[in-house]
This record gives structure tokens, C-alpha cells and sequence, in this order.
């Protein structure tokens, strides 16, 4: 195994903390505002973005990155709430999808202003529009090297605006 350079294993920290920091931010704007968490606004958005605004439970674990369990959680949360609904697979008594509700859909709309506002302070004010296409081509690059390792062949691509 090739030894980390002092400058990769840095930028690896501050992306790390750097994610966490700014999710927590907006997160916490988001609730701040009444608005859904960003855990939820995830899993709608993923689910309006799908055809048919629907998709199979283990479909939208793997896009939203949440462990199978924590998402059967999330999901009876946001069912109860009327933001999406369960519909059975046919032929497949074990198999559900889950789809975004009209009450899920004005709730991303309404949340979107403050998820905007958001990603505008925290992040794209520290960046000139050159910058912002330095950094997205970086973290494409990690992508790709990501894919071609075999880990994931379709990473999820965040998709955030209704």
C-alpha cells in the first residue's frame, strides 16, 4: 500500500469535516424554518426524481446512502406524516415501493428557498464560479477513480432542487 501524502490525508479530513459541518448547518436551518429535516428532504427528492415518483425500498437506500433499517424507519416517519405512501410490488407480497405524496411535494417546494439560501451562504459565497468548476471536476474525478474500483457503479448524484 502507497503511503498518504500529508496533503491527501488533510484534504480527506476537511472533506469530511467539511460535510458533516455544512449538512449540520443546513440541516438545522431547515428545522429552524419548520421545513422537513435534510434526511427527508433527501428521500423526497430521490422519490420525485424517479419515474413514476416511485421506487423500490432497497432502490432508494442505496441513492440515499441510509442503511436498509434506517430507512424503513425514515419512511414510516415520513408515511405517517402524508409526505409518501407504500404501494405493493405485484407479485412480490414482500417487495413495496415507496412514492411521494402531493403533500410530499409541497414540502420540498417549501423547503427548497431555505436549502438554497443554505448552500448559497455556506458554500458557493467561498467560491468564485471558476473555483466551483475546479472543485466539481475534482470530485468527479474521485467518482470515476470510485466507479472504476468497482465500489459503486452508479454513485448517487445528489439532486436537490424541486
Amino acid at each position: 500500500m502507497k503511503r498518504l501524502s500529508d496533503s491527501q490525508l488533510t484534504a480527506w479530513r476537511l472533506f469530511l469535516t467539511l460535510h458533516r459541518r455544512l449538512v449540520d448547518a443546513i440541516d438545522r436551518d431547515l428545522q429552524q424554518a419548520g421545513r422537513l429535516p435534510l434526511v427527508s428532504y433527501d428521500v423526497l427528492i430521490e422519490l420525485r426524481e424517479a419515474p413514476d415518483h416511485r421506487l423500490r425500498m432497497a432502490e432508494l437506500a442505496d441513492r440515499v446512502v441510509l442503511s436498509r433499517s434506517g430507512l424503513t424507519r425514515l419512511v414510516d416517519r415520513l408515511e405517517g406524516e402524508g409526505y409518501l405512501a407504500r404501494d405493493q410490488v405485484s407479485g412480490d407480497r414482500r417487495g413495496a415501493y415507496a412514492v411521494i405524496t402531493e403533500q410530499g411535494v409541497r414540502a420540498l417546494r417549501e423547503a427548497w428557498p431555505i436549502y438554497a439560501r443554505g448552500i448559497q451562504q455556506y458554500f458557493a459565497e467561498a467560491l468564485t464560479a471558476e473555483e466551483a468548476e475546479i472543485l466539481a471536476a475534482l470530485l468527479e474525478k474521485v467518482a470515476s477513480h470510485f466507479r472504476a474500483q468497482g465500489e459503486a457503479p452508479n454513485p448517487p448524484v445528489a439532486r436537490i432542487k424541486v
